[in-house]
């Protein structure tokens, strides 16, 4: 029996309690740590058999699976916890997911990049394979025959020749006893013997999630707990010159006010610095720090102006830049003359905007640290908070909640680092709780960026040359201060592996320095390199007079392996061996998503257009077309969106329907209204006022998914639906109203009192 199993759960809680320790639902996760320092797995491990981290069985039958990986709407807790039961041959309705704290013997934990199940499919097969073979040899042990003449079914292993059966948990006290297999003596099923595996299970948190039952980080809680809200300094880098708080510690439950250290360059997952006030709860904390007043110093930061930076991006990206792809020879075609045809883009700052702002709560004593957060990589949260607390990160304990949203915001601990830090100061739990304003105005925004496109254009209207130049302040920044350009890691996000079938081809990327702290968002450098590319093309076809469908599947031409020969190209991390680049792929989404959208057969009203956008990003093809209508005010509404994946084998296909839905979404809030801005180092926006995201009213009617059905391995499937529903839904504004975005959002463009003509 498991040690939850082992005790009531009156006696349980009330023993947690005493003891200080969290109380999360149906979960209790004591402070345990074993002699070495390393804290006690999850209840998984505890169980009667336990072969490896991520599964255990209890002699009444219960399949423990460790999820190690953050959830945070994706069903991830799902999904691969559903691939270790159907190799195990577990019977869902018995299975009982346990969330993993952050523990490196689980392997990497940040959930982020969509490759969740590309990294751990494999690992997860394994994990129930070896408990299925224990149990197989354990029931051949006790009835003394052959294992080969043994097999299984849910939650049983049948002996075929006499018919006997034994339960798992009836076999488990025995299967314990046995050596784990090594990974050359499993035999995993075949594609014909899932049960689960591609025919997928709604999520196992799906009925808490309806009646209000789940447990987020903010609903951590502990004896003894304070709260604390934290006056930011304005500016990245400032720092506090001097502050008054007599008025804060006036306003009833504030308790003190605590200065936290501004970070030292570079900002990487630092706490920010500032003033933090101190109270019983939540208002009181705001209420005191709105009374706070403080004098900063906003250093080198204070001249940054979002306008006149997006001027020195697009001035860079028309100037000749540092060469990331090379092929033929553009400047010789281009010197040739002929029709040319050139265009700017431009995407601002983008916020994350979760519903869940951030929040942590820590509690520091006798050396070590124990933290519970919504968070999608509790190593770093780990690895943040041991070095801000002069601790061994094995001495921190990161216990994960739900999150209420994340979209890459909360793989970075910084707001988990201020809770440690203050309760360190403090010595009692504190909770840091961040208002709206604070998750908007000290984010880790996705780039600004501008882009140059230029194509020389033949005869039939189809490219002989093609030049791309983006320019945005790097991801690196945040570790680097001196990095101003790229990492291969993210121009290979729809910039170095433009598919198209053109000779002559030049990528470039030009210098920009951050001013604010950039950090990846859902799809990241996709979203603006595809909007680029994918909006570009859409204008040659308009220029060559050719149907856009058309055109763009003559520019990614026959289906080939795009070679990357001299060319820095990570892959998503994945080999090319496994993952190569398939033009072909593409073409057939793009083929599928067209005649599913009915494109060149549907009839469309006044003021109503297609658009349509083919791109690849974690591994993923993906084809989209989106459908607006325009009317005399320029207002859109998008009665339909139709989507074509192919993302190799799809474990759990509704749940991946379901992120293509959300992307459309996502992407419309992206496409119409999302937008940072400063003035004087100081972020402009603070909330859904002023930085809103689509509302019932303005998201997608209609978004049709269609999956294709592939025997390629497992890709993403969480970011990469949003780059090309931006570019399509733009392209279709075009359709509908000739008026040509070429820089986001749509909300800054007229679109009203013309609609389109031809």
């Amino acid at each position: 029996m498991t040690l939850i199993e082992n005790v009531s759960r009156r006696s349980f809680l009330k023993g947690m309690v005493s003891t200080g320790a969290l109380v999360l639902g149906a979960c209790y996760y004591p402070e345990i740590l074993r002699a070495d320092g390393l804290p006690t797995d999850t209840p998984a491990d505890r169980a009667t058999l336990h072969p490896n981290m991520f599964v255990g069985i209890d002699t009444d039958g219960t399949v423990q699976i460790v999820a190690h990986r953050s959830e945070m709407g994706t069903a991830i807790r799902t999904s691969l916890p559903l691939v270790v039961a159907d190799e195990l041959d577990a019977d869902w309705k018995r299975v009982k997911i346990d969330q993993a704290i952050g523990d490196p013997r689980y392997g990497d934990q940040n959930t982020d990049g969509s490759h969740s199940i590309r990294s751990f499919y494999d690992v997860m097969r394994q994990a129930g394979a070896s408990a299925r073979f224990m149990l197989i040899q354990a029931a051949a042990q006790q009835w003394n025959v052959r294992p080969a003449d043994c097999a299984t079914e849910p939650h049983v292993v049948i002996h075929r020749p006499s018919g006997r059966r034994l339960a798992y948990g009836d076999l488990a006290a025995r299967a314990a006893k046995l050596p784990v297999p090594k990974k050359e003596q499993l035999q995993l099923k075949s594609n014909n013997q899932w049960r689960y595996i591609g025919k997928g299970m709604p999520s196992y948190d799906l009925a808490d999630l309806c009646t209000g039952k789940a447990l987020y980080g903010m609903d951590a809680r502990m004896d003894n707990m304070v709260y604390a809200s934290i006056e930011h300094p304005p500016v990245l880098g400032g720092k506090v010159q001097s502050y008054d708080n007599s008025e804060a510690l006036k306003v009833a439950g504030v308790r003190q006010t605590i200065a936290i250290d501004p970070f030292k360059p570079p900002p990487a997952f630092q706490p920010l610095g500032g003033i933090a006030v101190i109270a019983d709860n939540t208002w009181s904390a705001f209420q005191g720090r709105k009374k706070l007043k403080v004098v900063w110093d906003n250093g080198p930061n204070e001249t940054y102006d979002s306008a006149q930076y997006k001027k020195e991006l697009q001035e860079t990206a028309r100037k000749p830049a540092k060469v990331v792809r090379s092929e033929g020879d553009v400047d010789s075609v281009f010197a040739k003359g002929g029709k040319i045809m050139e265009a700017d883009y431009y995407v601002p700052l983008l916020a994350h905007t979760s519903m869940e702002p951030m929040v942590a709560l820590a509690d520091f004593r006798d050396g070590r640290a124990t933290i519970w957060a919504p968070t999608q990589n509790p190593q770093a949260a780990q690895d943040i908070v041991s070095k801000e607390l002069g601790i061994a990160k094995e001495n921190v304990i990161c216990h994960v909640t739900l999150l209420g949203g994340g979209f890459g915001r909360k793989s970075k601990p910084d707001y988990v680092a201020e809770a440690a830090v203050l309760s360190k100061k403090i010595g009692r739990p504190v909770k840091v709780v961040w208002t709206r304003e604070d998750d908007v105005k000290f984010d880790y925004y996705n780039a600004v960026a501008a882009m140059y496109m230029r194509a020389a254009l033949g005869a039939d209207g189809k490219p002989t040359a093609w030049l791309q130049r983006s320019v945005f302040p790097p991801i690196t920044s945040i570790f680097d201060v001196d990095a101003v350009y790229g990492d291969p890691g993210h121009l290979q996000q729809g910039w170095t592996d433009v598919p198209f079938d053109i000779a002559n081809l030049r990528v470039e990327n030009g210098p920009a320095k951050a001013h604010v702290r950039i950090g990846w968002l859902r799809s990241v450098a996709n979203i603006y390199h595809a909007f680029a590319v994918q909006s570009f093309a859409d204008e040659l076809a308009h220029a060559a007079g050719r149907d856009p469908l058309d055109y763009l599947l003559d520019l990614i031409g026959k289906p080939r392996t795009i070679n990357f020969k001299d060319v820095d190209y990570p892959n998503y991390g994945a080999s090319l061996q496994t993952y190569p680049w398939e033009t072909g792929r593409l073409r057939r989404v793009t083929e599928m998503v067209a005649e599913k959208a009915g494109w060149g057969k549907r009839k469309l009203g006044k003021g109503a257009g297609l658009g349509i956008a083919a791109h690849k990003s974690f591994l993923t093809y993906v084809a989209t077309i989106v459908e607006v209508e325009v009317n005399d005010q320029g207002e859109i509404k998008i009665p339909r969106v139709d989507t074509a994946v192919d993302a190799g084998l799809v474990v759990n296909p509704e749940i991946t329907r379901a992120q293509f839905e959300g992307a459309a979404v996502f992407g419309t809030s992206v496409a119409k209204t999302g937008e940072i801005t400063a003035t004087k180092g100081t972020i402009n926006q603070s909330n859904f006022s002023d930085y809103p995201v689509a509302r019932i009213d303005e998201a997608p009617l209609q978004t049709n998914v269609y999956l294709v059905d592939s025997s390629a391995p497992p890709a993403g499937v969480g970011e990469p639906g949003v780059p090309p529903f931006v570019a399509a839904f733009c392209n279709a504004i075009y359709a509908a109203t000739g008026k040509r975005i070429r820089e986001l959002p749509t909300k800054n463009t007229n679109l009203g009192n013309k609609n389109k003509g031809e």
